[in-house]
């Protein structure tokens, strides 16, 4: 649960009064234009960035007023796939994958050499233990994150931007894997995105942040706002780049909804 944050960077506030709750073992999509703070929630839900008020609970446990022992304890049940992948360059993907089971168990070799080619079989990388991330294709390494962001087999996994810098085809994709482990693992997970198609396809949930007031304007399931808010802010975010007609689940072009009219726009220290 996120409860009454405010989000800033010394004295320039991103977001301010944020509260929601993110249902369990659903797909929550956090989802906004370019510089509404899309990314920077995301990094003070996990631990990257301390809100300048309010807090993250997580079973009703505060996470930014507990001791370091207990917030270390709290983010080994998150896995995180960062936009850009953040594989190291140096490590097969199998190393990478194994990386997080070498820190945090005490499995022997083997067994993690075994788990890490499981998590990339599970993400259609079979056979690709040994290859490097230079060695494979952009949705490729979207995918040996994710295998690594799960390697552990946490309760919440976190994803920015995943569909960032991806073709149509690979980005679909994408979604169906984070629909897959919703339905076969249980997960919960909480998405950053600016992209209808994937909003559209997997989030069960949503907010929409506003860069202009600083706050949250809408909650709940995209179609649903987009067939029932009042607000012009969110039915123009939930029906942009459309070139025909809207279907039962929204948006029926492909064209502008895939890097459309609403760049990325990293900002201060990730801010999006």
């Amino acid at each position: 649960m996120v409860s009454d944050l405010t989000l800033a960077y010394g004295e320039t506030v991103v977001q301010r009064d944020v509260s929601f709750e993110v249902p369990r073992g659903r797909v929550f999509v956090i989802m906004g234009g370019s510089g509404c703070g899309k990314s920077t929630l995301l990094r003070s839900m996990i631990g990257l960035l301390e809100p300048a008020r309010g807090d993250v609970l997580y079973d009703g446990k505060s996470f930014w007023g507990a001791d370091a022992s207990l917030r270390e304890s709290m983010t080994r049940r998150f896995g995180v796939s960062y936009q850009a992948g953040a594989l190291w360059s140096s490590m097969t993907l199998a190393e990478n994958v194994a990386l997080p089971l070498e820190e945090y168990t005490d499995l022997d070799n083997e067994e993690i050499g075994r788990i890490a080619s499981l998590k990339l079989a599970l993400m259609g990388l079979a056979g690709f233990e040994a290859y490097y991330p230079s060695e494979i294709s952009g949705g490729m390494r979207k995918r040996a994150a994710l295998a690594r962001a799960t390697a552990l087999d946490p309760e919440i996994l976190f994803f920015d931007e995943p569909s960032a810098g991806l073709d149509p085809i690979s980005a679909a994709r994408l979604d169906e894997l984070i629909l897959e482990l919703r339905d076969s693992m249980g997960m919960t997970i909480v998405v950053v995105t600016h992209e209808l198609t994937s909003i559209f396809t997997i989030a069960d949930d949503s907010i929409l942040l506003d860069a202009e007031s600083k706050t949250m304007i809408a909650r709940g399931k995209p179609s649903h706002l987009l067939d029932g808010s009042s607000d012009p802010r969110v039915v123009e975010f939930l029906s942009r780049g459309r070139k025909g007609g809207e279907g039962e689940h929204g948006p029926t072009s492909d064209q502008g909804l895939r890097g459309d009219e609403l760049p990325e726009d990293d900002g201060p220290e990730g801010m999006s």
